[in-house]
């Protein structure tokens, strides 16, 4: 990111953030159709990156509205059910092709962007669900993208040792404790607004976030690098595709909902 385009992902920036703020807000059918919009949306920028592998983005995208009405109604069991429905659903939509050349790459394809995308977000939906869940959620976003901003500017100053140069050459360790220490001071401060969240589980939220969100990010640079894209798509301009936005949050999420389980 240079200055030259920092005025413009702002511009994007936040009423994107406003969004998200007002869906997490509401709650309900609400929260769990804009999951679902996200989701296919990702879902579809990562079918058009392995385009050659011919992934059935019509059952991956159907999994996504399946597991978002699971987790809205059902809870962990329906979406455990509605993740494995992507498997015969994929395998249908592959047997009406006029072709079955290339039907294994299909099906991992598939499988992969359900598990990987559809799964994580209907999580989120299942942590907006328990207590104190609208907080929750906001407060993985914050942690994730305290702990990316924090990265990046940590990274810039001091940055000179590589933390995964095949993978993304930029990023440094001393980006990461850079981010991760903004992370913590983010959470820290958000407990002061939130009486039932303790400084310690603020600072382990923080913490998650700090390691699942750089590793769902070098995730997806993978995939990016293995396909050789720099983005996923430009449907949010400057900051690429919504799946280049939350990458770390696809990780970092269902983290912080499996803590705060074993926390209650």
């Amino acid at each position: 990111m240079t200055g030259g385009d920092l005025v413009p992902r702002i511009v994007v920036a936040l009423p994107l953030a406003a969004l998200a703020v007002g869906l997490v807000a509401l709650g309900g059918w609400f929260f769990a159709l804009g999951v679902a919009v996200a989701g296919c949306i990702c879902i579809h920028e990562f079918c058009d990156l392995v385009a050659t592998r011919r992934p059935v983005r019509l059952a991956a995208m159907l999994s996504m509205v399946g597991i978002a009405v699971a987790a809205q109604v059902g809870g962990p069991p329906a979406v455990l059910f509605a993740t494995w429905v992507a498997l015969p659903l994929t395998f249908l939509l592959i047997a009406l092709r006029p072709s079955l050349q290339g039907s294994t790459d299909s099906i991992l394809t598939t499988v992969f962007a359900v598990g990987w995308i559809a799964l994580a977000l209907g999580q989120a939906i299942l942590l907006r669900d328990l207590a104190h869940g609208g907080a929750l959620v906001l407060d993985a976003l914050l942690a994730t993208f305290a702990m990316d901003s924090g990265a990046y500017l940590g990274g810039r100053a001091f940055g000179r040792t590589p933390l995964a140069v095949r993978i993304s050459p930029k990023k440094t360790w001393e980006g990461l404790f850079a981010g991760a220490g903004t992370a913590v001071v983010a959470m820290l401060v958000a407990s002061l607004y939130q009486e039932w969240l303790g400084v310690g589980v603020a600072v382990l939220i923080a913490l998650v976030a700090s390691v699942l969100g750089p590793l769902g990010d070098l995730f997806e640079s993978l995939l990016k690098r293995e396909a050789g894209a720099k983005d996923t798509s430009a449907v949010l301009g400057p900051h690429g595709g919504l799946l280049d936005r939350i990458d770390g949050v696809l990780f970092s999420v269902v983290g912080i909902y499996w803590l705060w389980l074993l926390i209650l």
